[in-house]
């Protein structure tokens, strides 16, 4: 069984090169989901370690629908990505209405090539599962990371097999959320072919609590894109110019 470690950082990644993983994907933020690492992390990554490494491209979190703007950020990390020897992109479009965006999606795997494509778990937002996975079927996606639209892949157990019966092995299906050494052997058991998980452990950082937090919740609820505002920045220079 292939086993693919989320990896967020650079110590995360050597130890799942030390552990004997088969692969890693690269990202960082995993408290929203994960996020595109920085340049340096990926050309550390690939410089240093040997183990073939897929990177996540998905330049904010809130939801999968990218302006062109964000649209092109993605494209240039990819374009990134290939220059300096990556294995895989793991990507995703969606519409507004959260269904595959057909068209986008087929542009990033376009500037993929000659790399792997997964798509990633923007499919479990998605209404209609089958129906969605034929479209990365006639894509040619290689392959499907997804929880089974459940918190938890062992919850999504039941709808990731029926993504695997009709995928008629030509997409595969890579189950991943939560998955650790209780219930790891229970996708083995089911034959899929790979998992993917971070095995992370929580390290405190801080000597003691600051006094003022970084962390701000308002950013943190699902959906919400924080963007700097043209008119409130002109508002403020023209009192400071005043």
């Amino acid at each position: 069984m292939i086993i693919e470690i989320c990896a967020n950082s650079f110590e995360s990644a050597k130890a799942a090169q030390l552990a004997g993983a088969n692969r890693i994907e690269l990202c960082t933020e995993l408290s929203v989901g994960g996020l595109t690492p920085s340049h340096g992390l990926i050309e550390k990554v690939i410089s240093e370690l040997s183990i073939p490494t897929l990177v996540l491209i998905r330049p904010r979190s809130g939801n999968f629908t990218y302006s062109d703007d964000e649209f092109d950020v993605m494209l240039k990390d990819i374009a990134f990505c290939k220059k300096i020897g990556c294995v895989g992109i793991v990507s995703g479009f969606l519409t507004l209405e959260n269904s595959i965006d057909f068209q986008k999606t087929k542009q990033l795997i376009e500037a993929s090539e000659g790399m792997g494509f997964t798509f990633h778990r923007a499919f479990d937002w998605v209404e209609i599962p089958i129906e969605e996975l034929q479209k990365l079927i006639d894509l040619k996606v290689n392959r499907l990371l997804s929880s089974g639209q459940k918190p938890t892949a062992i919850e999504g157990i039941s709808l990731l097999k029926e993504l695997q019966n009709n995928s008629k092995e030509k997409i595969e299906i890579m189950p991943g959320g939560g998955i650790n050494v209780e219930n790891a052997l229970n996708f083995k058991e089911a034959n899929f072919k790979s998992i993917h998980f971070s095995a992370t452990n929580k390290k405190q950082m801080l000597l003691q609590k600051p006094m003022v937090s970084m962390h701000n919740d308002a950013f943190f609820e699902e959906g919400i894109v924080a963007t700097s505002d043209i008119e409130k920045i002109k508002r403020i220079l023209q009192l400071l110019n005043a």
